[in-house]
């Protein structure tokens, strides 16, 4: 309907915003005239809880006034409608958008059209959003009164819509700055982290130790319970979505008390798991993190649901800690020569590329995982090391989480690192009673579990080259793996912490060859870290 402006009506301040919309077209029924009594109960219907719909609205108020109707918001795009596609005269409608006239009439002889501007709060004069309502008849009293209603109903849904819309963006800034903060205590950037963390959470981070958690649930229900934390843990907690796994939230807590409030959670939520870490310093939050995700495995078989990594004796406390904390000197000390940022970076990375595949690292850190796996090979380079291989991802995993726990053998790179070979730490007898004592769990069962896992481990946990050695399908080694994971209480076919674990249990048997290191290659120390 192109025509005329015949009248003009007052401005008249309406507050109110449009959201974005979504177009839904409905065939209206024949006229239905509201009576006097009626249409304004069943307009304040529509402000229900229940009821609350523009679309609805507006297939509400063609009914009761005979009209096609369509609601646009200030940029022209359609928001709702019902009846017939209006076609209205633009530079009426950019009017009433612009707040130049809050409403408009335009008749072309056939058709009777009001257009009504919706506006913000505020002193704003422009419209959020034109509403226009047209019809054969012309606008008597009673429809004017409807339109004029229904128009302030219509603010207060669009106004309902746009808090809805803000808070969303508010939510979803906030988790995005929680993610910020752990990516950054994950490559132990704690000076940043603490910068980002002050400005909405004070004091979060002022201790320089904290525990880990993660919990598992389904991904559908990870929203409720992300809030759940959040509430448990009164804020003294960060609370992040894992951006690896669908079903994880990570809870970073530096209170004792936030333990027991997640055991509580846990406790009251059937189907839900949690793993905790040893307290640890802030700049090790990636390897706490790496033992929160590890104790789930212990967690899934305990009634309680919930397990901590120091419940059970670590291979590595069994070792000869200065002959293992100068091995480890050793391993990494080619990383020496970087700039201390650069290589706590790659050391991080590499922790974490150890624990999960390079996909979920590289969403933990928020990188590529092409950067990840350049990460990784550069590392692997300058210690000489052949990450292909699981015996070598094992025998790496106890140098990083050495210096990790640790802290660097020499921090000034002057003192000597005597000569000290993986194998002579596997020599005491309280390694070699661990390393029985779990293994032999497997000698229980008919299967031959042991012979399985032992040929799947030499294979590099492949399947395939295990069941070619075995003569057996490759199925069977995945169903002898899968079942030894409850008895021996680690998670296998994941890899990560367990793995390695049950891969040093083997070489301190002699089951497998304790693997041999490579030179380190010094003529890489300089090089640019892929991004």
């Amino acid at each position: 309907m192109n025509s005329p402006v015949t009248s003009r009506c007052a401005d008249r301040d309406r507050p109110g915003r449009q959201g974005e919309g979504h177009v839904a077209r409905r065939a209206e029924e024949e006229p239905q005239p509201y009576g006097s009594d009626g249409w304004a109960r069943e307009l304040l219907d529509q402000l229900r809880p229940a009821g609350r719909d523009v679309n609805r609205l507006v297939a509400w108020l063609a009914r009761g006034t005979g009209s096609s109707v369509c609601l646009r918001d200030a940029r022209g795009t359609l928001l709702a409608e019902a009846g017939e596609r209006l076609s209205l005269d633009a530079s009426v409608v950019a009017d009433v958008a612009a707040g130049r006239v809050s409403a408009a009439a335009l008749d072309d002889g056939t058709r009777h059209a009001r257009l009504v501007g919706i506006r913000h709060p505020g002193p704003d004069p422009a419209a959020s959003a034109v509403l226009a309502v047209a019809r054969r008849d012309p606008f008597d009293r009673h429809t004017t009164d409807i339109l004029g209603h229904t128009a302030g109903v219509l603010e207060l849904l669009l106004r309902e819509r746009e808090l809805a819309h803000a808070d969303h963006r508010l939510r979803r800034a906030t988790a995005d700055l929680r993610l910020a903060i752990l990516q950054l205590l994950m490559v132990e950037d704690t000076v940043s982290a603490r910068r980002v963390a002050a400005g909405l959470w004070p004091g979060l981070l002022e201790k320089d130790t904290a525990r880990v958690y993660v919990i598992e649930g389904s991904a559908a229900e990870r929203a409720r319970i992300a809030d759940e934390c959040g509430v448990a843990t009164g804020g003294g907690a960060l609370v992040v979505r894992c951006p690896a796994m669908d079903g994880h939230v990570i809870v970073l807590g530096p209170a004792t008390e936030v333990g027991e409030r997640l055991r509580s959670l846990v406790a009251a939520r059937p189907g839900t798991y949690l793993g905790g870490s040893p307290r640890q310093r802030l700049a090790l939050t990636a390897t706490a993190y790496g033992q929160a995700v590890s104790a789930l495995a212990v967690a899934r078989f305990r009634p309680e649901r919930a397990a901590v990594y120091a419940e059970r004796t670590r291979p590595a406390r069994l070792m000869d800690p200065v002959a293992l904390r100068a091995w480890s000197a050793a391993v990494l000390r080619p990383l020496d020569t970087l700039a201390h940022h650069i290589r706590a970076e790659l050391l991080a990375t590499t922790r974490l590329g150890l624990e999960f595949t390079a996909v979920s690292a590289a969403k933990v850190l928020g990188v590529s995982r092409n950067t990840v796996r350049a990460r990784m090979d550069r590392v692997a380079a300058l210690i000489g090391a052949d990450f292909s291989a699981l015996t070598v991802r094992a025998v790496a995993h106890v140098a990083l989480n050495t210096e990790a726990a640790q802290g660097p053998y020499d921090p000034d790179g002057t003192a000597p690192v005597p000569p000290v070979r993986f194998a002579d730490l596997l020599g005491s007898a309280a390694l070699r009673s661990w390393a029985e004592g779990l293994l032999g769990r497997l000698d229980q069962d008919g299967r031959d579990l042991r012979g399985t896992l032992r040929a799947w481990l030499a294979a590099d946990a492949n399947a395939g080259p295990a069941a070619d050695a075995r003569g057996v399908h490759a199925q069977t080694v995945r169903e002898h793996v899968r079942a030894a994971e409850p008895v021996l209480e680690r998670r296998l076919l994941t890899g990560g912490t367990d793995l390695y674990e049950v891969v040093l249990a083997h070489l301190v048997t002699g089951e497998l060859p304790v693997p041999a290191w490579g030179p380190a290659n010094a003529d890489q120390a300089d090089a640019a870290v892929h991004r």
